[in-house]
């Protein structure tokens, strides 16, 4: 039988989610391909112990994490049943719906068809009542953000989700949500955007500035890149790299002479820290606590445990922020 670590809230730094009450790890979990049946069960159940037990007391999964599409969130369930049924009163669920699902016109985007189905679905493959967080993946061309908005907002009428996000919209198209749930009754929690020192469009685009003035929070995905910002590359491509697989994620044409060069680089700003590069990484992302967390994912604890070591070091001076600057702008 699993037992917490008594210390678990001892280190780890809690962030004031925009406006609302809820707080959230400076570091989240993402249940994303590290939770699939081609991974041992007893580590994804070693993983999620491992974090919770640092104080990492987001888990973070959409409808179609695994593979296949389900895998992640059944197994999630399994871990909750297992070890953490004394403690779901301790963490922050979030789950999403807008990527392919299931066959036929009702199986993906944004109708409310398909986003309170896919809900009541994660609901039962996690074994929930609800979810704390219940998001819409991404926008829909073909609907009316009107009706996207409005399931969201019956999930929670429902009680099936406290809080309620969006992902992968713009700033424009977040603006208008914020104001239809607003209208309805529900704010705008959380916008989840793919955000890191190599993919600076939040800032770019504007979305750091509208989140900030409508005060919602922003917890970021991919922030290592797909890997690339964990130091794998520093020396080229390895043959068991993610870049040398058929992954539609990242490929080995990403992984130019160029970048490797830049990499080695931002190594070396780690290193004068006393950081690796994902640490650095994790910790630029989470600089200034303008973005609330930071989704990491792990294929074992200790990988985990290389992330968290992070928040050991959030801080960086003017001339430390000008060299990362000068290698990762545009």
């Amino acid at each position: 039988m699993y037992t917490a670590h008594p210390d678990r809230y001892a280190d780890m730094p809690y962030r004031r989610t925009g406006r609302s009450g809820l707080k959230l790890p400076a570091l989240s979990l993402g249940l994303w391909h590290n939770f699939g049946p081609d991974r041992p069960v007893e580590t994804q159940r070693a993983i999620l112990r491992r974090a919770f037990d640092l104080g990492v007391t987001h888990f973070d999964l959409a409808n179609n994490y695994g593979p296949p599409p389900g895998a992640a969130e059944s197994a999630l369930g399994e871990a909750l049943r297992a070890d953490f049924a004394p403690y779901r009163d301790e963490l922050v669920i979030s789950t999403k719906a807008g990527y392919l699902m299931w066959p036929g016109p009702y199986g993906e985007w944004g109708s409310r068809k398909y986003v309170l189905s896919s809900l009541d679905q994660s609901l039962k493959r996690m074994g929930l009542e609800y979810v704390d967080v219940f998001y819409s993946h991404r926008p829909d061309p073909d609907t009316p953000l009107e009706e996207t908005m409005g399931a969201l907002h019956t999930a929670v009428r429902q009680g099936k989700a406290l809080y309620v996000g969006v992902s992968n919209y713009s700033a424009a198209q977040t603006r208008e949500a914020a104001r239809i749930l607003a209208d309805l009754g529900t704010p705008l929690l959380i916008h989840q955007p793919r955000y890191s020192m190599l993919d600076r469009r939040p800032e770019r685009e504007g979305l750091l500035d509208t989140l900030d003035e409508l005060e919602i929070g922003s917890i970021a995905y991919s922030p290592l890149e797909q890997g690339l910002l964990t130091g794998r590359y520093l020396d080229g491509i390895p043959e068991d790299s993610r870049a040398a697989s058929d992954s539609p994620f990242l490929n080995s044409d990403a992984v130019t002479g160029e970048l490797v060069g830049r990499l080695r680089a931002l190594a070396e700003v780690a290193e004068s820290r006393g950081q690796s590069l994902a640490q650095l990484a994790l910790a630029w992302v989470l600089r200034g606590g303008r973005v609330t967390s930071a989704l990491v994912g792990a294929s074992s604890p200790r990988q985990l445990e290389d992330s968290v070591a992070a928040i050991g070091n959030l801080d960086f001076d003017a001339e430390e922020l000008a060299r990362i600057d000068a290698l990762v702008r545009p």
